[in-house]
């Protein structure tokens, strides 16, 4: 072979990424738009003798573009694995369903047999689920092990279509004696809520062959998670698990505590997000105690999980020896418990599997607040149940808008909504976000601006939901704080400094006559207060209060080392501005 064969040979290879009969494209950042555009790309595909997988991830592909490859594909039947991942950027909705179904009748003309197929971060929604339909009924997927969806916004549609053709294909490769045993599930970011996951549920009991199910931020509540832990139950290899940012309640939480019991591959659980409150955790424990002989992580952070339940939960887990992390952060075990959990880990010798508690909430105010939160998701629970019962009745708009996941889109005149009540009673980052991007709005209407302290109490209970590492709970949390506060700041009959004197009681930095009972400061309270200072509203002569109280050495403050000292250098240079 010539010299400038082999450099030739060679260059396309570094491009391309072949090994083991694979040949990547991926994160070229290529723009496909046409046929011109793929021919190199064409050639090198019919070209690959055995060619196994085709990964095009990271590339953003057009409808001509899709047809010329999927022509290249037709004779590829020993294709096994497709990566096609984040590949319509930029591309119009309506171009995604005919490129998929070039592809998908490209791979059935071939008679390939898929065990693997990535079609995460397409954003394509239900439409793009009927451009995979036809692929996902066929025989080409009757190998298939490994689905991936993450992030397509599928909407309840999706997820019903979805469901259909696993279950469908999973009919017709019974009836030829290969039937249908999909492994892995990946379907995070779909928005599914009850009805979707209840689809998916039948079509994960049907095949009972999971062994990994990732279906995190879904909108999902107790009803979708008992019809999922009904399925689980019927796959006993399952060895992940995770739900994370769904609404269990107690309900979802004992039912799928329930289904834990039949779960002993089980390895990773993550249930983190899912307000399992302290009864689910306790019935999740009991499960954990009595099997699950090789888990490996247990995650449930921010479940509003008191001390006694986080306790019950670490003694469940005392003979794990394969235990690697215990997350238990963000709860509300409070201070004193937060030492006795640490306490009880190490006293089982496993206190460096203990995760972070620095986000913890600190323990609940009292009880009625509690029972009041109850009552407020049972109010929330049957006002779920009436519109799944009665959804023929109601009007076309309120159907729109709960299609979109959004109940308030409309404000009015009417009681506190349940999820502003249940925020504002108990606050999470989870909770806030499904306020739905009126939150900002909701919120102000349902705080008293008039009376100093219950706007600075409404300021810590948003900001101690804060996340610097997390830019969509950051933003809402300073969002819903601006408009709160510069409503409160704008109202002629709003007492600024009041509203600051308020705020240093709570924190605990002045003691009041009233015997008031300060919050746990989190550093989220701090970072929402140093992004408060900088803004138009605020009463510069408040500054100065603020600065000189936030320079004395105080206990309460000791835990917040970084969000305080740059509070301060913010209230020096926003002082020294003014």
């Amino acid at each position: 072979m010539a010299t400038d064969d082999v450099a030739q040979l060679a260059d396309s290879l570094a491009k391309t990424g072949v090994e083991d009969g694979e040949l990547s494209y991926k994160g070229q950042g290529r723009k496909l738009d046409d046929a011109q555009s793929v021919e190199e790309m064409v050639k090198e595909i019919q070209d690959f003798e055995g060619l196994q997988a085709l990964r095009l991830e990271g590339n953003t592909v057009g409808v001509e573009a899709a047809q010329a490859i999927a022509k290249a594909l037709e004779t590829k039947s020993a294709l096994m694995r497709c990566y096609w991942s984040d590949m319509f950027t930029g591309r119009l909705r309506s171009e995604i369903p005919p490129s998929l179904n070039s592809l998908g009748d490209a791979l059935m003309l071939a008679g390939a047999r898929l065990t693997v197929l990535d079609l995460s971060d397409n954003a394509f929604g239900p439409d793009g689920v009927k451009g995979i339909e036809n692929l996902l009924k066929s025989s080409t997927c009757y190998t298939l092990q490994e689905l991936r969806l993450n992030n397509c916004g599928m909407g309840i549609g999706g997820g019903k279509i979805l469901a259909a053709s696993l279950i469908y294909n999973h009919k017709k490769s019974s009836a030829v004696g290969s039937p249908l045993s999909l492994k892995v599930f990946v379907a995070g970011r779909n928005r599914l809520e009850n009805d979707g996951a209840t689809a998916l549920a039948q079509a994960f009991k049907l095949m009972g062959s999971m062994e990994e199910v990732h279906m995190p931020q879904n909108g999902i509540n107790h009803a979708g998670v008992t019809a999922l832990a009904e399925a689980m139950q019927h796959n006993p290899g399952l060895r992940i698990l995770n739900l994370n940012d769904n609404t269990f309640t107690e309900k979802g939480a004992m039912a799928m505590a329930q289904a834990l019991k039949h779960l002993r591959s089980i390895q990773v659980i993550n249930f983190g997000d899912c307000l399992v409150r302290p009864e689910g955790a306790k019935a999740i424990a009991v499960s954990v105690s009595e099997g699950l002989p090789i888990l490996k992580e247990l995650n449930l952070s921010y479940g509003e999980i008191t001390e006694d339940a986080a306790l019950v939960v670490a003694q469940a887990v005392k003979d794990k020896d394969q235990l690697e992390k215990l997350d238990l952060n963000g709860n509300c075990i409070g201070e004193d418990g937060c030492r006795a959990l640490k306490v009880a880990m190490e006293a089982m010798n496993m206190s460096e599997l203990l995760g972070s508690l620095s986000e913890d909430e600190g323990e609940p105010e009292d009880d009625d607040d509690e029972e009041d939160e109850d009552d407020d998701e049972e109010e929330d629970d049957d006002e779920d149940d009436v519109d799944e019962e009665e959804v023929e009745e109601e009007e076309e708009e309120e159907e729109e808008e709960e299609s979109t996941g959004n109940k308030f889109s409309t404000p009015q005149s009417t009681p506190r909504p349940p999820e502003v009540s249940s925020f504002l009673s108990f606050p999470s980052p989870d909770k806030l976000l499904k306020l739905g991007p009126t939150r900002a709005l909701l919120i102000e209407q349902q705080v008293d601006v008039s009376d100093a302290t219950k706007t600075a109490e409404a300021f810590l209970k948003i900001a101690s939901v804060y996340k610097e590492d997390n830019t969509e709970v950051r933003n809402a949390v300073l969002d819903s704080i601006d408009g709160l506060l510069r409503k409160a700041f704008t109202s002629s009959s709003f007492q600024g400094y009041s509203f600051v004197s308020s705020l240093l009681v709570l924190l605990g930095l002045i003691k009041s006559e009233d015997k008031v009972k300060p919050v746990i400061v989190v550093p989220g309270h701090l970072q929402a207060l140093e992004h408060v200072v900088r803004q138009d509203y605020f009463p510069k002569e408040s500054v100065a209060v603020l600065e000189a109280f936030m320079s004395r050495n105080n206990k309460t403050l000791e835990s917040c080392g970084n969000a305080k000292n740059n509070l301060q250098s913010t209230l020096q240079r926003v002082r020294s501005q003014s």
